[in-house]
């Protein structure tokens, strides 16, 4: 692992982005999210818009946080796990609250992984982290370059560990990186990160 740039561990908030694989890989993660895990967790995966998928079930079956599906102006608190729902932007609009709108797709995608990390950037600034997995557009990399911008952590999963690598290469090309890890990596550090 790079532990040199995995060293920060004092963050507020995570937000996550995935796309193709990431079913897979959000269970991974979320199950591996600590009891004790003491800030909230923002998820955007892309999802068909035209149907409910059971993804807070899904996640929340193996997640030892509560996990739930995110509501218009909704009071969030650490420990707690929030996934946008299908057809709706989830935006962080505070430290306590987020918002739902259907403003445009964006890459033909909403809920839209830059929207959610380019609102919690505005929001949390050099306390956020930011990961991006999987997945099979370049949703996300203008995200990473605004939680980039703001002094904000951002780990990619590597592309060579995703089951889709179109989403994490761009990303890397078009902002960069803290840290470029594989998915048990990634796991790791959160385990080790201090909430």
């Amino acid at each position: 692992m790079n532990t040199l740039l995995c060293a920060r561990t004092d963050f507020d908030a995570v937000v996550v982005g995935a796309s193709a694989g990431g079913v897979s890989a959000l269970q991974t993660l979320t199950s591996r999210l600590p009891a004790d895990f003491g800030i909230p967790v923002f998820i955007v995966l892309h999802v068909p818009r035209d149907r409910p998928n059971g993804l807070s079930e899904l996640l929340g079956a193996r997640c030892a946080l509560p996990v739930s599906e995110a509501e218009d102006k909704q009071t969030v608190t650490g420990g707690n796990v929030v996934i946008a729902p299908p057809d709706y932007h989830l935006l962080i609009e505070t430290r306590e609250s987020v918002a739902l709108s259907v403003d445009a797709p964006v890459l033909f995608s909403r809920p839209a992984i830059d929207v959610l990390f380019e609102s919690a950037a505005c929001v949390f600034g050099a306390r956020l982290l930011a990961i991006l997995l999987t997945g099979a557009s370049t949703d996300g990399s203008e995200g990473v370059a605004a939680v980039r911008a703001v002094g904000g952590n951002v780990w990619i999963q590597d592309p060579a560990d995703a089951t889709a690598p179109l989403m994490p290469a761009a990303a890397i090309a078009h902002a960069g990186a803290d840290a470029v890890l594989t998915l048990e990596q990634i796991c790791l550090a959160l385990e080790n990160t201090n909430t």
